[in-house]
């Protein structure tokens, strides 16, 4: 179980999207999460990394320690305190 507190015009929208569309704004809420929490554990990590004074690896990097058979895809961090890249390994 979750309860959060939004703000109060955010939770209008959400409410206002959820009746339109006849969905629940647990229903919108849930899709959200899901579909973001790995961004969200991959930046957790990075900033544990910067935090910690450990370099930043770029995906060549990673490709070299991994091998290149692994299937890698790199994009940009949207923090502007953190110019490394985050790579996602498929």
């Amino acid at each position: 179980m979750l309860s959060i507190r939004l703000d109060p015009d955010i939770e209008r929208r959400l409410s206002a999207l959820a009746k339109r569309a006849g969905r629940t704004k647990s229903y919108y809420a849930r899709g959200l999460i899901e579909g973001n929490i790995d961004d969200l554990e991959d930046r957790c990590l990075v900033e544990a990394r910067l935090e910690n004074g450990r370099p930043s690896l770029t995906s060549r990097q990673v490709q070299k320690e991994l091998g290149a058979s692994y299937g890698i895809s790199t994009r940009r961090s949207a923090t502007a305190r953190n110019r490394s890249y985050l790579v996602r390994i498929s």
